[in-house]
């Protein structure tokens, strides 16, 4: 499912799937997605290029498409791979960088950047 907050520039994801389920959160104002694997019990963050990852309207849009037509044709199709490297705590510095809906759902994490 996918829930679009305008008003705040946050988009939440939550794809349940048995042991492939996590919850990603996609921050427009703090410029950061960060992606909570639930059977990796970690949080993997990076930083929104624009030219890879589309606006918030249009992430819209294409929910709408998908929902309707159940086929996106479109070349905006967003994939991440994470590669798993050193991880370490959240800190107070960066939850001021990464913001609070970020750290509500990586607090007590390890993050990967």
């Amino acid at each position: 499912t996918m829930t679009i907050h305008s008003e705040e520039h946050v988009v939440n994801v939550h794809v349940r799937s048995g042991v492939y389920s996590s919850d990603t959160i996609f921050d427009y104002t703090h410029g950061y997605i960060a992606t909570r694997l639930f059977s990796r019990n970690a949080c993997f963050i990076m930083k929104i290029k624009k030219e890879y990852i589309p606006e918030l309207q249009e992430i819209g849009r294409l929910a709408f498409e998908r929902q309707t037509m159940k086929d996106v044709y479109s070349p905006n199709n967003v994939w991440a791979l994470f590669q798993a490297g050193t991880s370490r705590l959240g800190h107070l510095k960066d939850w001021i960088l990464y913001g609070k809906h970020i750290e509500n759902l990586c607090t007590g994490l390890p993050l990967y950047e």
